[in-house]
């Protein structure tokens, strides 16, 4: 067999010397043919046996009707138009890698080049494979420090980069190699203030997919790329499009998802802003996406935990969402909070944590379901210490005063008192656990408001007992 390259075979097949055909396959017409069939999934010819004339007849007769299918020629021709693509993408990087004494004309050379491979690279998954191999990306790279007052250079240099690193995890790490983060950044500080808005989006978005990375995580955490994609996150003044606000948080949460990237997190103002921003229905559970890899780090608690109104606006994200994601992650960060940070758990019981966690055993996902009922035992615990610890500096009564025995009763009496109490907010808990859900199924089949539940719903509240809640 000859080898190939380039998608052609080169040199000839051999062909046993006791093989003949017919002379109208002889010579080189023959040998095209037979390569064809090859390359069709036929097979090259045997040498003949001593076998009936017929079957020898039969076999040519297929061999000629192999290298008559026009497969053939399709494959003939796909190969010619993958050649011909091939061609145009060595143009391209070349088009990228030559160099011109003229500024205008290496300027004009880049802007095509940046925009051939934007083009490219859109929705061909080997073009950006290819295009990386030849050499494109260190040149993409340079283009960033171009003088272009207009920034247009820059801007189809970054969506060309951007483009490149869609599920390509080596052409991220080769653009991070190549300097192309601290380029970047330079180049937001440095742009004007009319272009800056776009520049700022197109590198925002490259960050985006250049984080999903690990091993970029470190270097783009460390470059100071984190206040800039929370100042961008913030926008005050409405610069920034709504993708590119959603973009930088998404950058953000990947950052995160490393733990010394959460402490260079902590420096900025993110955490505070993050709670602020969490009744946005549409950023609220990537917000608590980031949270719960902060709450993952001691300092990340920390910085959670002295918020003055930080278990009040955790704890209502419970009481008006439906999200089952949202549900699960919140009910994490306050499960870490609780297991980690012994002191905040009256904290959480002050901001009413326990009727909301009832509810969500009752109405949440199972995974949510297993928190809240974590989170329910430890603070159970909680209140069984404080219990315990009542009972103790009761028995230790003062010198003149009531008998032992009669300070012990009136003790127990209270704690039944008190159980008593517990015993009737729970059974209110599930009535109004049960009449929000049959709101939502109501909601949820477009019944009229006026719709009365039938006595057999509400029956089920009196049926219930605190024997079937974890608490």
């Amino acid at each position: 067999m000859g080898k190939f390259e380039g998608g052609k075979v080169v040199g000839s097949v051999e062909l046993d010397r006791n093989f003949t055909l017919s002379s109208a396959f002889s010579g080189a017409s023959f040998r095209r043919k037979i390569i064809n069939a090859i390359r069709c999934g036929g097979g090259i010819p045997q040498k003949p046996s001593n076998k009936p004339e017929k079957k020898r007849q039969s076999g040519s007769n297929k061999l000629s009707e192999l290298l008559k299918q026009p497969e053939c020629r399709e494959s003939e021709d796909e190969i010619r138009k993958k050649e011909e693509y091939l061609e145009e993408l060595k143009r391209v990087a070349k088009k990228l890698q030559q160099e011109s004494n003229s500024e205008e004309e290496l300027k004009i050379n880049v802007l095509e080049g940046a925009t051939d491979v934007r083009r490219f690279t859109k929705e061909d998954s080997q073009a950006r494979t290819t295009l990386a191999l030849l050499g494109v990306i260190p040149p993409l790279v340079a283009a960033l420090d171009a003088e272009d007052p207009t920034s247009q250079t820059q801007i189809a240099a970054l969506y060309a980069l951007l483009n490149l690193t869609i599920a390509n995890d080596a052409n991220k790490a080769a653009i991070v190699k190549a300097g192309a983060v601290h380029k970047m950044l330079k180049l937001v500080n440095s742009s004007n203030e009319s272009p800056k808005q776009s520049v700022a989006e197109a590198i925002v978005a490259n960050f985006l997919g250049l984080s999903a990375l690990d091993s970029n995580k470190p270097i783009i955490g460390s470059s100071g790329a984190i206040p800039f994609l929370v100042e961008t996150f913030k926008d005050f003044n409405e610069q920034i499009s709504s993708q590119a606000k959603q973009d930088s948080l998404r950058a953000l949460y990947n950052l995160s998802i490393l733990p010394s990237n959460v402490l260079l997190i902590l420096e900025t103002d993110l955490i505070p802003l993050l709670l602020s921003k969490l009744g946005d229905v549409d950023a609220s559970e990537r917000i608590l996406s980031i949270l719960s890899n902060v709450v993952s780090v001691a300092e990340g608690r920390k910085a959670i935990r002295i918020l003055p109104d930080a278990f009040p606006i955790l704890i209502d994200v419970l009481n008006w969402t439906d999200s089952p994601g949202c549900q699960e992650k919140v009910s994490y960060i306050l499960m870490v909070i609780v297991h980690k940070s012994y002191g905040d758990r009256q904290a959480m019981i002050e901001a009413g944590i326990a009727s909301s966690l009832l509810e969500l055993t009752l109405l949440g996902s199972t995974l949510a379901q297993k928190r809240a009922s974590r989170i329910l035992e430890c603070l159970r615990v909680e209140k069984g210490k404080q219990v315990s610890g009542g009972l103790g500096s009761g028995l230790s009564a003062p010198l003149y005063g009531p008998s032992p025995t009669h300070q012990s009763d009136e003790l127990l009496e209270g704690e039944d008192d008190m159980l008593s109490e517990e015993r009737k907010a729970v059974g209110q808990l599930v009535q109004q656990s049960l009449h929000n859900n049959m709101k939502r199924m109501m909601k949820r089949a477009n019944l009229p408001r006026d719709f009365v539940a039938s006595h057999h719903f509400k029956s089920l509240s009196s049926s219930s007992t605190s024997k079937s809640l974890p608490f």
